[in-house]
């Protein structure tokens, strides 16, 4: 019979197991706080509206009891959609580039820079994209409407391919714009995550790999990408959740309506908390309910991402196998 063997924890493990304890607990006891307070200030609006409403309907006039948040949701993941397609080749490339291609003394200066974009207030993303970026995608935004104006979400209403005298207005202040920026917003959030995981992968696998006769690139393909899949999964997740809820960049951006409006390149989009932005400050008693459904909506979809995130990152093999 096999002996059982156990380990006396001595009083700093102790101590240290219930600082943890409380640790985690203490973030559930918030979250769970942050929740039942948006519900019982949506309460009156969603008893009012009911919440199969509140989800369909794209108006937004609370004060006539006509309110819900189908073109604000719809907004805020075309956004999200468009940030991430963006940033997560580019935060994996780079990462990848810092933690296996870069000289030693580079790598360095490249962290620094991406930890510093990361520090970057978000308004001056905002400001950046109002004032230089928005007139320099104009091109881009016309050559994907004219070239793929075909497929669904690239067309542009009011355009003909291959127009010269197109109004350039109609390419302003749209979901791609908004995408852009919040993209570069937060690949520095992704890249770092990223590039610590890539970072540990083992050292003898990798020697291992190129003794097998890998490639550079061979040996990031089998054994720094799979080691690396939780990182990748876990930092992509987590621009999204940001993405999912960057208010002062995309409100400086676009041009607020309240339809739902699926082509990306042209004018006109929204997001919940845009909205919330735009409309708390002179809201009344039950537009301010209305506007704390929309955040408990937001909310949920956030713990929703995130809880899809942790359960694929349990399941991934990052940090347990390669393909070496």
């Amino acid at each position: 019979m096999p002996r059982q063997l156990s380990a006396a924890r001595g009083l700093g493990d102790r101590i240290f197991r219930v600082q943890l304890t409380a640790s985690g607990v203490t973030v559930l006891a918030i979250m769970a706080a942050v929740g039942l307070f948006l519900l019982l200030r949506a309460g009156q609006a969603l008893r009012t509206r009911g919440v199969w409403d509140f989800l369909t309907t794209a108006e937004w006039q609370p004060d006539v009891h006509r309110f819900g948040i189908a073109a604000v949701l719809t907004g805020t993941l075309l956004i999200a959609a468009v940030a991430v397609t963006i940033s997560v080749p580019l935060a994996l490339g780079t990462a990848l580039f810092i933690s296996d291609i870069a000289p030693r003394p580079l790598r360095r200066t490249l962290v620094s820079m991406v930890d510093l974009m990361a520090a970057v207030p978000s308004v001056v993303y905002g400001l950046w994209g109002l004032f230089f970026l928005q007139q320099h995608v104009i091109g881009l935004s016309r050559w994907l409407s004219d070239w793929f104006g075909w497929i669904p979400f690239l067309h542009v209403d009011g355009t003909q391919p291959g127009e010269p005298l197109a109004s350039q207005s109609v390419y302003t202040a749209s979901t791609f714009v908004a995408g852009i920026v919040v993209a570069l917003m937060v690949a520095p959030i992704q890249c770092s995550v990223m590039r610590e995981v890539f970072a540990q992968a083992p050292a003898g696998e990798r020697e291992g790999a190129y003794a097998l006769g890998a490639t550079r690139w061979g040996m990031i393909r089998s054994v720094v990408l799979p080691y690396g899949m939780g990182g990748i999964i876990g930092g992509t997740m987590l621009g999204l959740g940001r993405a999912l809820g960057e208010t002062i960049a995309v409100y400086l951006i676009i041009s607020p309506v309240f339809n739902i409006q699926p082509h990306i390149l042209q004018t006109g989009s929204n997001s919940v908390s845009s909205l919330i932005a735009l409309h708390y400050g002179d809201a009344s008693t039950f537009g301010m309910s209305a506007l704390m459904a929309a955040g408990l909506a937001l909310f949920l979809l956030t713990l929703a991402v995130n809880f899809t995130a942790s359960s694929i990152v349990a399941r991934s093999r990052s940090g347990a196998q390669s393909e070496a």
